[in-house]
């Protein structure tokens, strides 16, 4: 991973949220959070997630969101349970 990806990852671990390395993508550039892993802290959730007072309208927890953007980052939903990591 390049520097701002690990940064952004060790940051997110060291809060607790629920990140992962993908192996799935060719590049392995970018790294996944789980949007299934929501307890006691609600993490990512596409379904209800903006319901949270945590979570941002996309459903992704504000921390999360103010970490990635520190480093240049963004999160996008895969699919309902989880988000890739992106350079913006």
């Amino acid at each position: 991973m390049k520097k701002n990806y690990r940064n952004a990852f060790e940051a997110l671990k060291k809060i607790g949220a629920p990140v992962f390395e993908r192996s799935d993508l060719a590049d392995k550039e970018s790294f996944g959070i789980s949007g299934e892993d929501n307890y006691p802290i609600c993490w990512a959730d596409y379904y209800e997630g903006s319901a949270y007072a945590d979570c941002d309208d996309s459903g992704v927890n504000k921390k999360i969101v103010d970490i990635l953007e520190k480093y240049g980052l963004h999160a996008e939903w895969d699919n309902p349970g989880s988000l890739s990591v992106w350079e913006e």
